[in-house]
């Protein structure tokens, strides 16, 4: 499923109109992003958790000429099912 079919379905079980779907879908985004920018977790019961994990600076091959290559430290977006969700695809 991608974004317009989301919408779609959004739409569809609010019976709200595609534009609000969008809209509302856009700010769950959004204050996700915001949260995690900021350092928080988010956590949606029943359905799972995004939080930030921090990976340290480290040495990697490049692959196409075995050159050893300085990868900079980053942060990374972690994502944890719910115990609802598991259950659901399980």
């Amino acid at each position: 499923m991608n974004k317009t079919e989301l919408i779609d379905v959004i739409a569809a079980d609010a019976d709200i109109t595609k534009a609000a779907a969008k809209k509302a879908l856009e700010s769950f985004f959004s204050n996700v992003e915001k949260s995690l920018k900021k350092g928080d977790k988010v956590a949606i019961v029943g359905f799972g958790s995004w939080s930030i994990a921090k990976k340290e600076a480290r040495e990697a091959r490049n692959p196409r000429t075995g050159e050893m290559i300085k990868v900079a430290a980053k942060n990374v977006v972690k994502f944890k099912a719910g115990s609802e969700l598991s259950d659901a695809v399980n």
